[in-house]
């Protein structure tokens, strides 16, 4: 069999109207243009970190060159625009999930942090003996290792929902395992190892019925779906700037207000406090509780500048054209003798995960570099789900809007000189 010929069946790169041009939104990118051992680069590592638009990368440099000072407490000139900057970066997030208040969204270092402050607050405060925390089959090691620390604690149980061969959440039995013990669901919104889009709805609408709040790790679903928090429901939600083509070290976590604000400090320090003496302090209001200490303004600004240029970019044209470049990757991929996907999920976003004949992933993924392609090779964070499907890693691409259907021509291609390779070709 040979590869893919060039572009068939690709989706359109140049929609009508030049309403999602992706030869003009890939100049945005700088990095894109350069070559690795003398290929074109094919950046198809997203789900691990996306890369940046020159509007963040000139964003953050602006910000240190005219605006940089410490923020909140400052009188001057400087302090008070970076106030200004690092606010608004707020209210851009919040626009960005639909979430009611600005002051429900807390900046984070990323999703793992705002997973670990949900259960390190809200988690100890409403998990004790007995009780159970429910997780899924599917969820990265952010998503399980915070629960299993608070259900060791706290002498409460973790219990898993399980998955099917297709890589769907079995939903009968999460019905059945919710009960009067559980005191929380933890669900990522889409698989990084597999990219299943679990249906969040509804499993909010039947955690809710039972009073139980829901958690969402939504890492992998805010790159690439339109994330309305109210519409979800949930009662948190966090995200990660770098794989939404912002900067690293910041993200954010939602968290419905009351809940917030009935859960004591995650961090003791300077400007989550109101008032501090030696016989005790008193705290200061949502969101500010939350972040102790100088946070990550250049990357609050940053963070702002990619959910701007996400907008500008239209999401449904996004999700659009990621949904096609996805399955014209599924069928190419396909067509390789001795090739096995991992997971077949009813929806996927943006992550097709793959064995090849007998040959490791790390391997592939090293033949793949020689020919300038770059996926991640390994088990993703996700362990339980390697356990599940009997390997032991898994060559994941990944795809952004400013993929193409060449690059993926490229994958194939590279699979079949990997075939070549390990054949003695």
């Amino acid at each position: 069999m040979t590869s893919t010929a060039l572009g068939a069946d690709s989706p359109q790169v140049n929609r009508a109207e030049g309403a999602f041009d992706v030869s003009r939104i890939r100049s945005d990118f700088p990095i894109l243009r350069q070559d690795v051992n003398g290929k074109p680069l094919v950046y198809l590592d997203n789900a691990a970190s996306s890369q940046k638009p020159m509007a963040v990368i000139n964003a953050i440099s602006s910000y240190y060159e005219h605006t940089h000072a410490n923020i909140h407490r400052g009188v001057h000139h400087l302090s008070q625009q970076a106030t200004n900057a690092y606010e608004h970066a707020r209210e851009v997030v919040a626009r960005f999930i639909n979430a009611p208040d600005p002051r429900e969204v807390i900046f984070v270092r990323g999703t793992t942090e705002g997973i670990n402050l949900v259960a390190g607050t809200y988690g100890r405060a409403n998990v004790g003996p007995g009780d159970e925390v429910l997780i899924t089959h599917l969820e990265h090691h952010s998503n399980i290792v915070p629960w299993q620390l608070l259900c060791e604690e706290k002498g409460a149980a973790l219990k898993v929902i399980p998955m099917t061969e297709s890589g769907d959440l079995r939903m009968d039995e999460y019905e059945r395992l919710l009960t009067d013990r559980t005191k929380l669901v933890a669900v990522g919104h889409v698989s990084n190892a597999l990219g299943t889009l679990n249906p969040l709805v509804e499993i909010v609408r039947s955690a809710h019925a039972r009073g139980i709040p829901v958690v969402v790790d939504g890492a992998q679903a805010a790159p690439h779906l339109f994330i309305d928090v109210r519409a979800l429901g949930c009662d948190f939600y966090a995200f990660s700037s770098h794989k939404m083509f912002g900067p690293t070290g910041i993200g954010a976590l939602y968290g419905r207000a009351e809940l917030l604000e009935a859960m004591p400090p995650y961090q003791g320090g300077g400007d989550m406090i109101a008032t501090v003496s030696f016989e005790g302090s008193t705290y200061a209001a949502i969101p500010s509780k939350f972040e102790a200490g100088t946070p990550n303004i250049a990357g609050a600004v940053g963070f702002a500048a990619a959910v701007q240029y996400l907008d500008g970019l239209g999401r449904s044209s996004i999700q659009q054209y990621e949904d096609e470049l996805v399955d014209y990757a599924v069928r190419s991929l396909r067509q390789i003798d001795g090739l096995r996907l991992i997971g077949e999920p009813c929806k996927r976003v943006g992550v097709v995960s793959f064995v090849l004949d007998d040959i490791h992933a790390h391997d592939l993924g090293t033949v793949l570099d020689q020919e300038g392609v770059a996926v991640r090779t390994g088990h993703h964070c996700a362990q339980p789900v390697m356990d599940f499907y009997h390997v032991p890693a898994t060559v994941r691409a990944s795809f952004a809007f400013y993929n193409t259907g060449a690059e993926v021509d490229a994958l194939v291609a590279g699979l079949y000189r990997a075939k070549e390779v390990f054949a003695g070709g």
